[in-house]
């Protein structure tokens, strides 16, 4: 029991990270299927303070669906028309051109034009006008549109994450693009934030703080930045998940004892306990239809994940592999689960076929953390440390394709993908 959220007791020494708002990101791994396509620069977008090309393949790359097709030197814009044969004995399906131009009221026209390479065809077009500050908005909408037309699901890219980190005695929760930049700081505390966790429509966050010294549940506008205190109870207040309908959570007590589940309602009140333990229960979180709890239980001695009806009740175990299993994330979709496992002394991350119970390991890390689905359920981000850096890593659910996303001088940890934009 000596993981991060299992052992309360341990998250007052989280050890400094340093505070940063900018990724690299660096994309590794050859997938089975990726779809070869061409990104040209944009004419216009040398005058512009985002380069849109950059971002557009960037996120397209990360997906683990596309691989890039070099377009270096070639500017085309939306109105170009190709010479296809070119692009065919480049090798690349699909290509993409587009302009960026700066409008009289200082915002920026962002216009582009997607090809079918193969057939010589116009897939379509779109565009938008945005301001200096959602330029990068633009490069993902359009990334987003790309991904859906060649691939039937939806794309990630313009959604958000959240995730903590601190500087000396400042901790600090963010929220940023699904590519890590961008980030902007939702809330600063002397004391320790953990457990981020979105609610389903995106407009708030719940999180841990220890600002009175003791760990409390709170939730967070993250538009106006108002707070509301859900759970205070005596002893510990932890590991909050919001219900799919967005009404109540699921939080960890201590108030009768050891650790245990109880539901609350999302404005806050009396809490409701789901089971009869006497084990040390936490980490719920729900499956996408709102009927069930995953958790992590040592009723069978170490800690494995349980699922239970949402109303409580009796607790059937999931996990067989592997004697320690722990942070369990439901994939929307509600296909797939991944955890952490400690294999020989190292945490690792796996990801469990729920229909089948079939589990593979994805990460070659040794210390994993807090995995999040995103909300297409194509990618997982998690927290893991390289070279001795804390870092944040998004891996495809075969761990074929990763990307690390890794500050200039910082450490970062507890990720948490928020859902689609309303």
């Amino acid at each position: 029991m000596i993981y991060l959220r299992y052992m309360l007791c341990l998250l007052a020494s989280l050890i400094a990270l340093p505070v940063f708002s900018q990724f690299r990101v660096e994309v590794s791994g050859v997938g089975l299927t990726q779809l070869p396509i061409a990104i040209t620069a944009f004419r216009g977008e040398d005058a512009a303070p985002q380069k849109i090309a950059s971002i557009v393949i960037a996120d397209l790359e990360r997906s683990g669906q596309f691989r890039g097709i070099d377009s270096a030197g070639v500017v085309l814009d939306e109105v170009s028309r190709p010479d296809m044969t070119v692009w065919r004995q480049k090798g690349a399906d699909s290509l993409v051109s587009g302009s960026v131009s700066k409008l009289a009221d200082g915002r920026y026209d962002v216009r582009f034009r997607l090809w079918d390479v193969v057939r010589g065809q116009d897939i379509g077009r779109d565009g938008h006008v945005v301001v200096q500050g959602d330029l990068r908005l633009a490069a993902h909408l359009i990334a987003d549109y790309i991904y859906l037309k060649l691939t039937g699901d939806k794309g990630v890219f313009s959604t958000r994450i959240a995730y903590v980190t601190k500087m000396a005695q400042r901790y600090q929760l963010w929220v940023a693009d699904a590519d890590g930049e961008n980030a902007q700081s939702a809330f600063t505390s002397p004391e320790p934030i953990i457990s981020p966790a979105w609610s389903p429509n995106g407009s708030q966050l719940a999180y841990v703080s220890f600002e009175s010294r003791k760990p409390v549940v709170y939730t967070h506008d993250v538009a106006s930045g108002k707070r509301r205190l859900i759970a205070n109870f005596r002893g510990s207040n932890s590991a909050p998940a919001w219900s799919p309908d967005g009404r109540s959570l699921a939080v960890t007590l201590s108030r009768d004892g050891g650790s245990q589940l109880y539901a609350i309602d999302a404005a806050g009140g009396e809490p409701r306990r789901l089971a009869q333990s006497s084990s040390i229960d936490t980490e719920p979180t729900y499956s996408p239809d709102g009927k069930s709890i995953y958790f992590v239980s040592d009723r069978g001695g170490s800690p494995q994940i349980y699922k239970m009806a949402a109303s409580g009740g009796n607790a059937d175990r999931v996990t067989f592999v592997g004697s320690y299993n722990i942070s369990p994330s439901i994939s929307p979709d509600g296909r797939w689960m991944a955890y952490i496992s400690r294999v020989s002394g190292a945490f690792k991350l796996h990801v469990m076929e729920l229909a089948t119970g079939s589990v593979n390991a994805i990460s070659d890390t040794s210390s994993d953390e807090s995995p999040s689905f995103s909300p297409n359920s194509r990618l997982i981000v998690y927290a893991t440390q390289q070279q001795g850096r804390e870092i944040l890593m998004t891996t495809t659910l075969d761990g074929k394709i990763k990307a690390r996303l890794s500050g200039q001088n910082g450490n970062i940890r507890e990720p948490d993908w928020g859902p689609f934009q309303k």
